[in-house]
């Protein structure tokens, strides 16, 4: 006789936030109804999420960007059965105003409010390359940087032999359109189009 296992249950947004711990030291994703842990980020992630959120809020303070980085935020995804934290979220600050879940939840809903959204490759890369970047894909985030900078990703994006990459995803005509950049080639960001960085840079800045 074969058994069947227990279903497991899905959450949707609203029960999502209400059983999020509060003041955990852990981090939590919905992903399509199940609630998932966040691996703790080695130093290496840590090194890279630093320097490019110190390089663009350098650039964007330069510009006089209504922007900001908040230090945690969730991004809902329409179907709201999906809610992220990116490692590096970039928010027009004029926009939050209409916002509802923004005060209290610290969740973004509308794409005019991202500016740019960054995640930073771990080893369950296929979330970054796939789910997620289907989802703000969806959502019309116009922006969505993939910084690959172990090469962890399948061949079929960073080459093969495997090679660290970062790919711009800009929003056209409702669909990503992926630019990849390795070695000294120039970051072209469309939401700040005179970043001076280099892929280099930022593989480097790996202690």
């Amino acid at each position: 006789m074969t058994q069947t296992q227990p279903l497991q249950k899905l959450y949707s947004f609203d029960e999502f936030i209400e059983w999020y711990p509060e003041n955990s030291t852990l981090r939590y994703e919905l992903h399509n109804g199940v609630i998932v842990e966040m691996p703790p980020p080695t130093g290496d992630h840590e090194d890279v999420l630093g320097f490019v959120s110190k390089k663009i809020t350098i650039e964007f303070e330069r510009c006089e960007l209504p922007y900001t980085i908040p230090k945690t935020g969730l991004v809902k995804t329409l179907n709201g059965e999906s809610a992220y934290i990116p490692d590096v979220l970039v928010l027009n600050r004029d926009n939050l105003t209409v916002e509802s879940l923004w005060k209290k939840e610290s969740t973004v809903i509308y794409p005019e409010t991202v500016a740019l959204l960054i995640e930073v490759v771990s080893t369950n890369w296929q979330d970054d390359y796939y789910n997620k970047f289907g989802n703000y894909e969806k959502m019309g985030i116009p922006e969505y940087w993939i910084i690959d900078y172990k090469g962890l990703g399948g061949r079929k994006f960073i080459g093969n032999p495997k090679q660290p990459t970062i790919f711009v995803c800009e929003l056209i005509d409702a669909e990503y359109q992926m630019t990849p950049f390795r070695g000294t080639d120039r970051i072209i960001s469309p939401a700040l189009p005179q970043l001076n960085l280099t892929a280099k840079q930022i593989f480097d800045s790996v202690i």
